[in-house]
């Protein structure tokens, strides 16, 4: 299968180039999968550079803070820079920042420079995510952008859910400088692929909105500021109410600023769009109850059954790797199937599981019990992701698709903050503590709530629209 390249402009000399699709998502995946699977790839690594480094257990939260923070502020502003400049070139750039940032963190000596390498970090990562999607839709037909965007979708769970697993192979194996210092050879490989498959794409021109960007980007730094600081320091403490309540103030105000102007850094008027509205709500819903869930089940595989963090890794693979064969089979079967019925299974999977995890715990079941379950989350989670994604573009006009894109992964990046926040606060509010017996009784009840977050998106999926295709249509 190819994929035609146009000229990027009207009246240019460049003829049309043939491109294997393959190569295509293979360029614009790449470095998502870095910028993800960076997310979480420190948390198996963070006793080691605590040592290494003599860092406090506030600094340890900030070396995976600094990067959440920056990623999920910038990502909107990222995708109107993309729309005037071009997606390409502010994707290259982001790759380069987020490859020099790598290259920092891996030379840290100290923990204010990693947290500072981090922050940068996240801010390449920013320019990367959503605009590799926008990128991926504008470059490959219509008729098969949902199999691509299954095959992207699958990539970027897979990237999230094993940055445990790879940060413990790297630091058993060889040292946690070396999670860094991987990023250096996917970019090198990254960077020319980019430029030989995939044609500049640019949205409408307008003009910069700082106010709304500042308005919505500090209202997204506050309020994941809030939600990451909130069982450490204590939900009704200064350091966390400032900031959350500041955070609800600043929404209001950017959907009062954003009514004026019809070239807001988020333009209130894509939430005409039914399928991009439910699509939002059922990634937040998504994204907090099943990766919440995640960071409790991995934490519970090594104190309770006594595994290494790469050994617990390994033991989620049937959950965490079913997305990469589901996922592509997901996407190319929903122009047939339609999207609804693929969210509403994945969700309601993901659900059972959640519930049946829950169960297992509590009555301290072997390892065995839990892989039905596992494979049920994976298969849900591989139904899950393409959907959402082709949901978010489906009612949407192309030159809309950078915008909803950032919109969209900055909501499930809010999510999964969100989620783990949430299920510790259940967790340690039962009285879970983290020891081979402090699970009992609490880790039930956190499980279960990531299961009750989960069933929030699949009501909202009930509102999908049967069809997106006429929706596209009109927004053209």
């Amino acid at each position: 299968m190819t994929t035609t390249l146009t000229p990027p402009a009207a009246g240019t000399a460049r003829a049309p180039r043939t491109v294997p699709l393959w190569l295509t998502i293979l360029a614009v995946s790449l470095p998502m999968f870095m910028a993800t699977l960076d997310n979480l790839v420190m948390t198996t690594a963070l006793p080691v550079i605590q040592v290494d480094l003599g860092a406090s257990v506030g600094q340890l939260s900030w070396f995976l803070n600094a990067y959440t923070l920056a990623f999920a502020t910038f990502m909107l502003p990222a995708a109107t820079l993309g729309d005037r400049i071009g997606r390409r070139r502010v994707m290259i750039g982001g790759i380069v920042v987020f490859t020099l940032a790598s290259i920092g963190s891996a030379l840290s000596t100290s923990s204010g420079t990693l947290i500072a390498a981090r922050a940068v970090q996240g801010l390449g990562a920013a320019a990367i995510m959503p605009l590799s999607l926008t990128l991926l839709a504008a470059n490959v037909s219509e008729r098969m952008r949902p199999a691509a965007i299954g095959i992207w979708g699958g990539v970027s769970g897979l990237g999230v859910a094993l940055g445990p697993v790879i940060g413990g192979a790297v630091v058993d194996g060889i040292s946690w400088q070396a999670i860094f210092w991987i990023n250096v050879p996917v970019a090198v490989l990254a960077l020319p692929l980019i430029l030989v498959t995939v044609r500049e794409s640019r949205g409408v021109w307008s003009r910069l909105d700082p106010i709304g960007t500042a308005l919505i980007g500090g209202a997204v730094f506050a309020g994941i500021w809030g939600i990451v600081h909130g069982n450490d320091d204590g939900w009704t403490s200064t350091g966390v109410l400032i900031p959350l309540v500041l955070a609800g103030l600043l929404l209001p105000a950017y959907v009062v600023h954003a009514r004026r102007r019809v070239d807001a850094v988020l333009p209130l008027r894509l939430y005409r769009s039914r399928s991009f509205a439910v699509a939002n709500v059922v990634a937040l819903g998504f994204s907090a109850g099943m990766f919440g869930a995640v960071f409790l089940l991995s934490q519970y595989l090594q104190v309770v059954n006594g595994y290494t963090p790469l050994e617990a890794g390994i033991r989620t693979l049937p959950w965490t790797a079913a997305p990469m064969v589901v996922a592509p089979l997901a996407g190319a079967f929903s122009s047939r199937i339609g999207l609804r019925p693929l969210l509403l299974v994945g969700l309601a999977l993901q659900a059972g599981a959640l519930v049946w995890f829950a169960a297992l715990a509590e009555s301290e079941a072997s390892y065995g019990g839990f892989v039905p379950p596992l494979v049920m989350a994976g298969v849900g989670m591989g139904l899950v992701f393409p959907s959402i994604s082709n949901a978010v573009m489906g009612g949407l006009a192309e030159h809309d698709f950078a915008i909803a894109s950032s919109s969209n992964s900055t909501i499930r990046e809010f999510g999964v903050a969100l989620g783990i926040a949430l299920l510790t606060a259940v967790f340690t509010g039962n009285g879970g503590t983290i020891s081979p017996t402090g699970y009992d009784g609490a880790v039930g009840p956190a499980l279960l709530t990531g299961a009750a977050a989960v069933a929030i998106g699949f009501v909202a999926a009930l509102f999908t629209p049967r069809s997106t295709a006429r929706a596209a249509a009109r927004a053209d």
